[in-house]
This record gives structure tokens, C-alpha cells and sequence, in this order.
């Protein structure tokens, strides 16, 4: 079944399919019953056409059987006629009386048939349909056959017959319209409740987790879903501001043993020991920033009046990650436009995105080669690496929470690239993934520019 956009359309298309249905079935069965019973009415007038040339069969006295036709009988089944037409058979096939220039028989005949048979058979490109009915006169037994030409049959029958699907579309037309009209009326009507849900409906989210489905003047056969979906976001309201909170308390309260644990480290004599140990923590302390930001842009909005320069964020990013990529025997490097590109956004989760994506590309790029960083005049920001590249299978899991390539990789967290994903939805930008020739991969943040 096609899907179809709206209740409204559903139910008025399948009540149309329906009703187009039930006319079709209605004018087939009517048909069949018209056509059944034109072949009764003319089956038992063949029958009582047998049954009239029975009695005009007479045993002569040397036992020889007669057909003496009335005047009137001889007018029905002559050839200038040509509508109906008899025939009589004896038991070895034989035949003894036949209105047919050719004298012979209408139908084949069969010693073993029952006593009455009805037959239709094509003689000379007309349809000839008729009966043979087994009779007994002066002790012999004969078929007497009647049949009927049918292309010279009732006009009035045939015209019923041809004319009637068309007649039937006339009449069944102008219904399916006034239905159609009127279903749509009153669906409309009925459902405008439940697309007043449904304008509320969409401006639940993140940020208005408040807001519910109003269950007054909804139908009533609607009302249990409405409800049960009310009840369903008071749950996931509750679970949402749990796990939020969780996530926020969890990171807070890890910070100031880390701290402490920093501190004691760097105090240790075995500076090589301390050197991987204080390694791990900082692979700790960016996993617990990383969920302080996921904690926070579960609740965070951008503010219609703020604005940011892609270009001094994406700066202040290198600024920030130079060192740590010098450090591993690799370069940074801004290309682009050299002039400032306002778009709307909050500096500050731009910042956390761009940045997450050039760790990223850092952690996974080789050693002497370089990170670059391309800020476009339209509002696009392009971070680019020389590494492996993202396979066509790992694109459906890479921006998912807690997935790594590598989870034996230090530093990496499986939360920079679902990070990355979230502020670009609340900037409402799109985020593109392509592959670099030969290696390498090219991530892209598009954002509406504003005019400088």
C-alpha cells in the first residue's frame, strides 16, 4: 500500500477505492445476472421449442417416424429466416428431419447424454445455441435438437446487455464525486483536532520538553493515543532531565579527583612512569569534557541575535592545537578567504565543533604531513587530512556515540564526531564527509553567511 501524507487522504482515498470497487462488482454481478438469466429465458423457450416439434412427431404404420409442421412452425424455422433452426437424430446418429439446407444435425449427439443437454457451437461463423432433448416416440428413441442463431437474437436483450456497463458509469460517476466531496468535509472537519496536536506536536524538543498534547474536543476514538503519548513524554521528560543531570554531576565530580591525581603524579620520582600516567589523564579529562558538552547542548539553544567569525574561530582553534600537533611532527595550516565570515552562531560551541573535527584529523593523520583548515566566503569551513579515509561501512557509525575505529587508539573517545553533529544541527547548518585522492578525508561545515 502507497503511504500516503495525511489521515484525510487515507481515508477518503480508500473510501473512494472502495466504493469504485464495490460499483465494479455490483455492475459485474449485476451483468452476470442479466446474462444468466437472457440464457434461462432462452434455454427454456429452446426447450419449448423441443418440446412443440415432439408433439408434431407421429409413427406412420409401417413404423417410420413423421414431422408434420404447422404453417406457422414452418415460417419459424425456415432458411430465409434463418433464426431458428431444428434438427432430429436417431439413436445410430442419424438424421431424420432437419430445417438445415444440408440436413444434418444442429449438435452432436451421444447415445449415453443425459435426457436434456444444451449446446452452443459455431456453424458458418454464426454462434448457433440451442438444446437436444431426449425423447421416446412408438417405442424409438430420438434427439430432438432446437437451437437459435443469437446474432439474430433480441434486439432489446443485446442492447441491455452491450449498453450496460456504460449506463452503470454514467450513474456510478456523479455518486463518487458527491462522496468524495462530502468525505472530504466531513474527515476535515473531524480531524482538525488532531492537526492542532500535531502543530504543538512539533515544537516539542530539547528545549520545551513541557509541552503537551491538548486532549480537549479530540475524537474519542483518538483520545487513549493522545493520552498514552502524553504519559509517554512525562517519561521521557523525566528520563531525559535524569540522564542530563547524571552526565553533568558525573563529569563535575570527576574533575576535582583528577586534579588531585595530576598533582601526586607530577610529584613522582619515576618521571617516565609519570610522563604515561599523566598521559591517561589528560585521555580522561577530554572524555569528561566531552560529556560536559554533550550534557550541555542538550539544553542549549542559539540565541537568534548571536553571531560569529568563522575565521577568527577557526584561528583560535590552530592557535590552541599547534603545539600538540608540532609536538607529533605535523603542521596546521588556515587557507581560504582572509576576511572575516559572519554567520549565525554561538562562538563558543563553533569553537568545541571545528575543533573536535581537527583533533580528529590530527590523531589520524601521519606524521609529517599537515592538517588544513579552509574557511570559504559562503559560510563554509572545511577540515582536511591525509589519513586513511572513512570507509563506505564506517560512514553509517561514525557519528555515533562511543564508536571507534580503533578503540586502542589513546585519545580517542568515540563522542568528538556526534559532538561535532549536534552543533550543527542547533546552527542548522549541514555537515559533508568526503574522501581525499589519494588518501585522506575532507570534513565540511556549511553555514547561512551574514553580510558583513
Amino acid at each position: 500500500m502507497p503511504q500516503f501524507k495525511s489521515i484525510i487522504s487515507r481515508i477518503v482515498i480508500l473510501h473512494v477505492a472502495a466504493v469504485a470497487v464495490t460499483s465494479v462488482l455490483i455492475s459485474l454481478a449485476l451483468s452476470w445476472l442479466l446474462n444468466y438469466a437472457t440464457d434461462s429465458i432462452h434455454n427454456q423457450a429452446m426447450k419449448k421449442q423441443a418440446a412443440a416439434l415432439a408433439e408434431h412427431l407421429k409413427v406412420l404404420p409401417n413404423g417410420k417416424l413423421t414431422l408434420s409442421l404447422t404453417p406457422d412452425l414452418q415460417g419459424l424455422y425456415s432458411q430465409p429466416y434463418g433464426r431458428y433452426s431444428y434438427a432430429v437424430v436417431d439413436s445410430e446418429n442419424r438424421v431424420l428431419f432437419s430445417s438445415l439446407n444440408e440436413h444434418m444435425a444442429l449438435f452432436p449427439t451421444n447415445t449415453t447424454s443425459r435426457h436434456v443437454e444444451f449446446f452452443q457451437r459455431n456453424r458458418r461463423g454464426a454462434t448457433v445455441s440451442g438444446v437436444s432433448v431426449k425423447r421416446t416416440v412408438g417405442g424409438q428413441t430420438v434427439w430432438i435438437q432446437a437451437g437459435e442463431d443469437l446474432d439474430n437474437r433480441d434486439v432489446l436483450t443485446d442492447d441491455i446487455v452491450a449498453e450496460f456497463f456504460r449506463k452503470v458509469g454514467w450513474i456510478v460517476l456523479p455518486i463518487l464525486l458527491v462522496l468524495l466531496i462530502t468525505d472530504i468535509a466531513i474527515f476535515r472537519r473531524a480531524l482538525k483536532p488532531l492537526r492542532q496536536a500535531s502543530e504543538i506536536t512539533k515544537k516539542i524538543g530539547p528545549l520545551r520538553t513541557d509541552l503537551r498534547l491538548p486532549t480537549t474536543e479530540i475524537p474519542r476514538e483518538v483520545k487513549p493515543l493522545v493520552l498514552a503519548v502524553n504519559q509517554a513524554l512525562d517519561r521521557l521528560e523525566e528520563g531525559f532531565r535524569v540522564q542530563r543531570d547524571f552526565t553533568a554531576d558525573a563529569a563535575h565530580e570527576l574533575r576535582t579527583p583528577l586534579s588531585i591525581l595530576r598533582t601526586r603524579i607530577e610529584t613522582l620520582e619515576d618521571q617516565q612512569a609519570s610522563k604515561a600516567l599523566l598521559n591517561d589523564i589528560d585521555s580522561m579529562a577530554r572524555i569528561i569534557s566531552q560529556l560536559l558538552d554533550v550534557a550541555e547542548l542538550d539544553s542549549f539553544a542559539v540565541e537568534p541575535h548571536e553571531e560569529a567569525d568563522l575565521r577568527m574561530v577557526c584561528t583560535e582553534v590552530i592557535e590552541f592545537l599547534a603545539p600538540l600537533a608540532l609536538a607529533q611532527g605535523k603542521e596546521v595550516a588556515l587557507t581560504g578567504t582572509s576576511n572575516s565570515v559572519l554567520v549565525r552562531g554561538n562562538a563558543e560551541m563553533l569553537n568545541r565543533a571545528i575543533r573536535n573535527l581537527a583533533e580528529n584529523a590530527i590523531r589520524h593523520t601521519p606524521p609529517g604531513s599537515a592538517v588544513e583548515f579552509i574557511v570559504e566566503e559562503n559560510g563554509t569551513v572545511s577540515v582536511l587530512d591525509e589519513g586513511p579515509g572513512i570507509s563506505d561501512e564506517e560512514r553509517d557509525f561514525i557519528f555515533q556515540r562511543f564508536w571507534r575505529r580503533d578503540r586502542n587508539m589513546p585519545g580517542s573517545t568515540g563522542l568528538g564526531l556526534p559532538i561535532v553533529q549536534r552543533i550543527v544541527e542547533l546552527h542548522a547548518a549541514t555537515l559533508t564527509l568526503n574522501n581525499r585522492k589519494p588518501t585522506g578525508a575532507c570534513f565540511s561545515i556549511k553555514f547561512a553567511p551574514l553580510a558583513v
